[in-house]
């Protein structure tokens, strides 16, 4: 891995991998958790502001993430197997997919109020992206270790 871009693009892919692994864990050890902790009143207005300053902080992450892990595949750091590369980017559209077709529209319902149900759907499946945002925290691990060996 001599080339400095890919270097740099390679430390923003491992940075924005591990902060999500990070993010993910919190979310759904303390944050969704606690959503039934809310009062009924102030629920809706509790999950519209949730929506807005989490996506905040995620979107810009996961957005560089995707992007390096994208680019990491055609301009493969040495030492580093497509193999990997490409498992990567099938858990990260695993991610995306759970994230556009499950758990956005759980936060869609809690716009309008709690719903038990709903807030059990989104603990359980969230367990998805906690899943597969580990594993690519492994894999990224894994990689970094090929690179530099």
């Amino acid at each position: 891995m001599n080339d400095p871009l890919v270097r740099l693009l390679f430390l923003a892919h491992l940075g924005s991998c591990l902060f999500m692994v990070g993010a993910i864990w919190i979310v759904q050890v303390v944050h969704y958790p606690l959503f039934d902790s809310i009062g009924v009143r102030e629920f809706p207005s509790y999950a519209q502001r949730h929506v807005t300053l989490i996506t905040g902080v995620v979107a810009p992450t996961m957005l560089i993430e995707g992007v390096t892990a994208v680019l990491l595949f055609w301009c493969r750091p040495a030492g580093v197997s497509r193999g990997f590369l490409g498992a990567g980017l099938v858990l990260l559209a695993v991610i995306w997919s759970s994230t556009a077709f499950v758990q956005v529209p759980c936060h869609d319902v809690f716009t309008q109020g709690f719903d038990f149900v709903v807030h059990q759907r989104l603990v359980s499946t969230n367990w998805i992206r906690t899943t597969a945002w580990s594993l690519r925290g492994a894999l990224v691990l894994w990689m970094t270790w090929s690179s530099l060996r």
